[in-house]
C-alpha cells in the first residue's frame, strides 16, 4: 500500500446559496481544488463524490455522471458515495483506497449538497435515520439527540449552559472565517432564550440547512512535491459502523463507531490523542461535540461539558476544536461536510487559516458521522 497525500483542497462558501445550482456549486469547488493542486482536468484518474440525497432535495438522480459532465471532467469514471451525513468523510476514505492501492494516481473527492431547493428538509433529512423505529413514528434527529444530550445531562451532570458554550465557541470560530454561514459571535443567553426545538435543545444548539460543496486532489506521497511545497500526509482513514436505531444502543450516550474508529486510527498513525493540534468534529448538535471529545479520548466519558466550560475546546485551549466553526457555525450540507472538515486540518496544517490559525499546528484529526452514528468515519492528516 502506497502513502497518500492531499495536494489541493477547496470549499464553497456556505449557506442558502439561491443563485447557484446544484452543478454550479459542485463545479466551483471542483475547479477550485484542481488549480489549487497545480494540476489540469485531464490529470484526474477518478472521482467519488459525497452525496446524501439529491433525489428528495433536487429530484436528480445519477449525480455522479452529472457532475462529471458539468465540471468537465469526462469521461474519468466518476462514483457517488453515500452515508447520511458521514458521505464526504467516505467518498474521501474512497479516493484514499484508491490511491494506496495504486489503482489509480491522481483522484479527486468532493461533497456536495443543495438542502435549500425543498420546503422543508426535515423528512429528507429524517431519511438517514431508522424508518421503521424511528422516522415513520414521529422521531426527527433534533429529538433523537435532544434523548442523547437529556440522558447525558442526567447521567453525568451535563448543563445546559455547557451545551450552550459549545455553540458559543463554534460561533466564535466561524466569525473568522470568511467561508462560514454564519461568521458572527453568539452569547450563552442568546443559545437559552432561543427558540426551542426538542428539550433541551433551542435553535441554536443545531446546525443549520446548508449549501454547499467542497473537493480534494489526492496523489501518492511520492510525487506530491512535483505539485506543491506543501503537501499534507494522510496518515490514518478508519471507518466503523454503529447501530442505526438509537434504541438498539447499551449507552445512548456514546457512539460506539466512533470511539472503534479513533482507536484504529490512532494506531495507523501510530500516535495518541496527546498529538493532535487541530480537531474538527460532527457537532450537528451541541451535545454531538461534547459526546465526540469523549468518544474520541480527549476526556473521559462525562467530563465533556465541563472541558467546554473551562476552555479547552478553544482556539487557545488545549485542544482546539472546529477552527472551521463546526457544523453549527460553519454550516451542514450534509455530503461535503467530511469533505470540508479535512480541507480545514489542511488549510490548518499549512498555516492558511487566516484568523482562525492554530499557531504550530502539524497533526489534525476529523470525525465524520452518519445519523446518530450509525456510519464514523475518522482521518488524521500530517505536515
Amino acid at each position: 500500500m502506497r502513502d497518500v497525500a492531499i495536494i489541493g483542497v477547496s470549499q464553497t462558501k456556505f449557506g442558502e446559496l439561491w443563485d447557484s445550482s446544484f452543478s454550479q456549486i459542485i463545479t466551483e469547488a471542483g475547479v477550485a481544488a484542481v488549480e489549487d493542486a497545480n494540476i489540469q482536468g485531464d490529470d484526474l484518474d477518478a472521482m467519488f463524490v459525497g452525496n446524501m440525497t439529491s433525489g428528495l432535495f433536487i429530484q436528480q438522480e445519477h449525480i455522479a455522471s452529472l457532475i462529471a459532465d458539468h465540471t468537465g471532467f469526462n469521461p474519468i469514471p466518476s462514483t457517488r458515495v453515500e452515508a447520511a451525513c458521514a458521505s464526504g468523510g467516505l467518498a474521501l476514505r474512497q479516493g484514499i483506497m484508491a490511491v494506496a492501492s495504486g489503482y489509480y494516481d491522481t483522484v479527486i473527492s468532493a461533497g456536495v449538497e443543495k438542502m435549500t431547493d425543498v420546503v422543508d428538509a426535515t423528512d429528507a433529512i429524517a431519511a438517514a435515520s431508522d424508518q421503521e423505529w424511528e422516522a415513520k413514528i414521529g422521531a426527527n434527529f433534533p429529538s433523537l439527540y435532544a434523548m442523547m444530550a437529556r440522558r447525558h445531562m442526567y447521567e453525568y451532570g451535563t448543563t445546559r449552559e455547557q451545551l450552550a458554550m459549545m455553540s458559543v465557541i463554534s460561533h466564535d470560530n466561524a466569525s473568522k472565517n470568511p467561508r462560514a454561514q454564519f461568521p458572527f459571535k453568539i452569547t450563552v443567553d442568546q443559545v437559552l432564550n432561543s427558540t426551542k426545538v426538542a428539550d433541551p435543545l433551542r435553535l441554536l444548539d443545531c446546525s443549520p440547512i446548508t449549501d454547499g460543496a467542497a473537493a480534494i486532489i489526492l496523489c501518492p506521497a511520492e510525487d506530491a512535491k512535483k505539485y506543491t511545497d506543501t503537501p499534507i500526509y494522510v496518515k490514518a482513514s478508519t471507518q466503523a459502523s454503529g447501530t442505526i436505531a438509537l434504541h438498539d444502543r447499551k449507552d445512548i450516550t456514546t457512539i460506539d463507531s466512533t470511539k472503534i474508529a479513533a482507536k484504529k486510527a490512532f494506531e495507523m498513525a501510530n500516535i495518541t490523542n496527546k498529538d493532535i493540534d487541530a480537531l474538527e468534529v460532527h457537532d450537528c448538535f451541541s451535545i454531538n461535540g461534547i459526546l465526540a471529545i469523549e468518544d474520541l479520548g480527549f476526556v473521559k466519558k462525562g467530563e465533556g461539558g465541563k472541558a467546554v466550560e473551562e476552555g479547552m475546546t478553544q482556539l487557545d485551549g488545549e485542544i482546539p476544536v472546529n477552527p472551521s466553526g463546526g457544523l453549527k457555525a460553519r454550516g451542514h450540507p450534509l455530503g461535503a461536510t467530511g469533505i470540508a472538515q479535512v480541507a480545514e486540518i489542511v488549510w490548518q496544517l499549512r498555516g492558511e487559516a487566516g484568523k482562525r490559525q492554530i499557531e504550530g499546528a502539524e497533526v489534525g484529526m476529523t470525525q465524520n458521522i452518519g445519523g446518530t452514528g450509525g456510519t464514523a468515519a475518522i482521518h488524521i492528516l500530517s505536515r
